[in-house]
């Protein structure tokens, strides 16, 4: 067994989602930098905020956009820092809304002539209020293939934030995917309360491990600290954790943000309203996420189904399933 990264994998995922933003998003070149403003609800080393910062910094080292940010605002700061970014003369604001979902439409309906796109779990509203969702549980579902088939103890656990329906339908996707090879493995799943705690996450990790779990999957960040403290195998989610923990997480639900952002500016660039639902532009099947794995360390059965469900799932014949209840 070799635990060599699988570098051709990520090549390929690197083109493939970079073709994602390019092939299935309009030009957004604009005779001058579009003013966008980021409001991070978390720090942005929070593995979800760090992958909207990266596109958004990419975006303006590009000479795309012009970019300010807010990081650690609280939800009853969030519609105060919307107004001021909207004042200041941005012409996006994204962010989140997952706490403060009516006040942020209210702030939204204030300002017409300002574009919102937020991570959230409602709905677009109006014309200038656009939604988007993490949806990378086609790659949560897949590692899940892989943990299924690897696990010894068959207890597999998952760390969350809170029972949200994008995180329930990550968290439900992981479950799905280990049962799909396992009937018989038992899915824990914890919720620490909150989005940026590491040392929570940890904890609660510490906890499965103790209640049986070999394998976890870390939908927030600190997780991967308990499975190397206790010498197990991890999974990341969003941003690929292997090189920071080389001998634990040998696999990572990726997910792009460059594409989502690429479509808001086109449509800010070209007047178009705003006011609409973005996820699609981070689908797998669209180049907007991925898995990406440690080569040898599941077993070359469990690689081969795993990669043909991908196959399946990017050419439209497989559709993992959404299921946004909380885990039981």
């Amino acid at each position: 067994m070799t635990n060599k990264l699988l570098l051709s994998r990520r090549g390929v995922l690197a083109s493939g989602l970079a073709l994602g933003a390019s092939a299935f998003v309009p030009s957004v070149r604009a005779a001058a930098p579009i003013k966008v403003a980021g409001i991070h609800g978390s720090p942005v080393e929070n593995a979800w905020n760090s992958v909207l910062h990266k596109a958004l910094q990419d975006a303006a080292k590009e000479g795309v956009i012009e970019y300010v940010f807010s990081e650690g605002v609280s939800g009853t700061d969030y519609p105060r820092a919307m107004r001021e970014y909207a004042e200041q003369g941005a012409k996006l604001i994204i962010g989140e809304t997952f706490p403060v979902e009516k006040q942020a439409r209210e702030v939204a309906a204030d300002y017409p002539e300002t574009a919102f796109v937020m991570g959230s779990s409602g709905k677009e509203a109006g014309d200038n209020f656009g939604v988007f969702g993490t949806w990378n549980f086609d790659g949560a579902y897949l590692a899940g293939m892989l943990a299924g088939k690897m696990t010894k103890s068959n207890v597999v656990g998952s760390v969350g934030a809170m029972p949200i329906p994008e995180v329930n339908m990550l968290i439900n996707a992981f479950g799905a995917g280990v049962k799909s090879v396992n009937p018989d493995a038992k899915h824990l799943v914890t919720f620490i309360g909150t989005f940026f705690d590491p040392p929570k996450a940890r904890e609660a990790g510490l906890a499965q491990i103790d209640a049986g779990a070999d394998i976890l999957f870390g939908e927030r960040i600190g997780t991967a600290d308990a499975a190397k403290e206790r010498k197990i195998k991890s999974i990341g989610s969003l941003i690929d954790y292997t090189p920071r923990y080389p001998d634990t997480v040998f696999a990572n639900a990726l997910w792009n943000f460059r594409p989502i952002l690429s479509a808001a500016l086109a449509d800010v660039a070209a007047g178009k309203p705003t006011g609409r639902d973005y996820t699609a532009y981070g689908l797998m099947k669209e180049g907007g996420s991925d898995i990406v794995y440690v080569k040898g360390v599941a077993p070359a059965d469990a690689e081969a189904a795993m990669e043909a469900k991908r196959a399946e799932i990017k050419a439209g014949k497989f559709a993992v399933p959404k299921i946004m209840d909380e885990p039981k």
